[in-house]
């Protein structure tokens, strides 16, 4: 699968300029490529990330999490989301599933979660991982 150059310019926006909080990005069957859907500003909540990910549909999306640790230090961790419902068509999970590690591997993300339902991209998740 075909990655669009924008995929990766706007992670190192993400990752360098920090000008977004989150990215979705989407399979064009079309062009055969991954593709940008959505940008999701600095100043987004989580809650407007979770609400871009389509309910019956897979996604790919990068959301940079920020938290505070035991020291009382600011971080930031970078993770890769692979959502792939459960009641999204075979074929297309099929799909996602295959291109995730090359993709995953494009961008240079180290942290992952994988996702089949809401429960599975709450906040607490990115927690513990974060950690």
């Amino acid at each position: 699968m075909a990655v669009d150059d924008d995929c990766k310019l706007r992670f190192l926006e993400l990752k360098g300029k920090r000008t977004h909080r989150y990215i979705v990005y989407k399979i064009d069957d079309k062009v055969n490529k991954i593709v940008v859907e959505k940008l999701g500003g600095p100043d987004e909540s989580y809650d407007s990330f979770t609400a871009s990910l389509p309910e019956k549909d897979c996604r790919y999306a990068i959301y940079d999490y920020d938290f505070v640790t035991e020291d009382n230090c600011q971080k930031s961790k970078i993770f890769f989301v692979a959502w792939s419902p459960d009641i999204a068509r075979v074929r297309t999970r099929m799909l996602y599933a295959s291109s995730k590690d090359r993709f995953k591997r494009e961008l240079d993300v180290t942290h992952e979660i994988q996702a089949t339902d809401a429960s599975e991209i709450e906040i607490e998740n990115f927690k513990q991982k974060a950690y």
